[in-house]
């Protein structure tokens, strides 16, 4: 290997021969690829001094390939093949015979939600792939991307780095979640007991307070966190047969995951919705297999989201 000239390989040199091989004449092969005949010539001293061959030799009108050009021949145009269909002209993704892995960094809620239905549409699509749900937030998905090589992030992440593409999907808002009977709260909450009531807090962060305590400091008022965590499973766990309340994403208090009777209803508080995007590494952004999964993805999610927003 270090014997090899690879400062004097040059792809366009070895076009050149299969110009000459093809047309076996400077001048109809640098016409054939639209360059100068002195070019072409300077091409074929380099091919010669590269490979150590005469490759052509003039007879009369007609330049007659070497025993070593007609050997490279086939070989020189299995290269130019695999040049232009696996890196100039990358082919299709095949879905349904792709048995790599499909990375998808997800929240907690993101995976709550989602996970089931992209699990199905995926194995539908790609029955013979793996996938993995990699668990995220807004602090570490820049690490996870990068570490973990995740192809798609669905979540709720703002400002996003330059190294990042993203698309939306839709929008969140939040209803109060509680056992009516352990609460002796009915519908609709006024601020007043909804201030009175303790409250269970999902919090990604650990931090027991959240934009709506500013708010609520901001008009004099404090609520009472009495719990958090980061988990909404274990949340709504607590909250059947409890005194307690918590403010959820709408779509979260529509799972079906537990057979329990919470009741919802509008917070008597202004909190912002959220957009729920999907990122993805830019640098990636072109392959055939990310822009399958994305669309996949896409479609999943909003067909999802559509179902829940139908239910009661």
């Amino acid at each position: 290997m270090n014997t090899i000239n690879w400062r004097g390989v040059d792809l366009n040199l070895l076009i050149a021969f299969s110009a000459l091989m093809e047309t076996r004449s400077v001048t109809k092969a640098a016409a054939k690829l639209s360059m100068g005949q002195s070019a072409m010539s300077h091409n074929l001293s380099r091919l010669r001094t590269l490979i150590d061959d005469p490759l052509f030799e003039r007879h009369g009108h007609q330049m007659i390939a070497t025993d070593k050009a007609l050997e490279l021949a086939p070989v020189v145009e299995h290269i130019l093949q695999l040049v232009t269909s696996e890196i100039l002209q990358p082919g299709d993704f095949s879905p349904a015979h792709y048995q790599g892995i499909f990375r998808i960094g997800l929240t907690d809620y993101a995976e709550l939600l989602f996970a089931p239905a992209l699990f199905d549409a995926i194995q539908q699509h790609a029955p013979h792939s793996q996938l993995s749900f990699c668990n995220v937030d807004r602090n570490n998905y820049q690490q996870a991307a990068e570490a973990q090589q995740i192809d798609v992030i669905i979540g709720s992440m703002k400002d996003l780095p330059r190294e990042f593409d993203s698309q939306y999907l839709y929008t969140e808002d939040h209803v109060c979640l509680f056992d009516s009977t352990a609460t002796g709260l009915s519908t609709p909450i006024d601020l007043a007991r909804y201030i009175q009531t303790p409250q269970a807090l999902v919090t990604p962060d650990g931090k027991l307070a959240s934009n709506v305590d500013n708010q609520l400091q901001q008009q004099g008022f404090q609520r009472h966190i009495a719990v958090g965590s980061s988990s909404f499973l274990t949340i709504r766990h607590l909250l059947t047969g409890r005194n307690l309340l918590c403010v959820v994403s709408t779509l979260m208090a529509k799972l079906d995951v537990f057979q329990d009777t919470l009741t919802q209803c509008r917070p008597p508080v202004d909190i912002p919705d959220f957009d729920i995007n999907m990122l993805w590494l830019r640098r990636n952004a072109t392959h055939p297999r990310q822009e399958w999964l994305r669309q996949c993805v896409h479609q999943t999610i909003t067909a999802r989201v559509n179902e829940l927003r139908q239910l009661n």
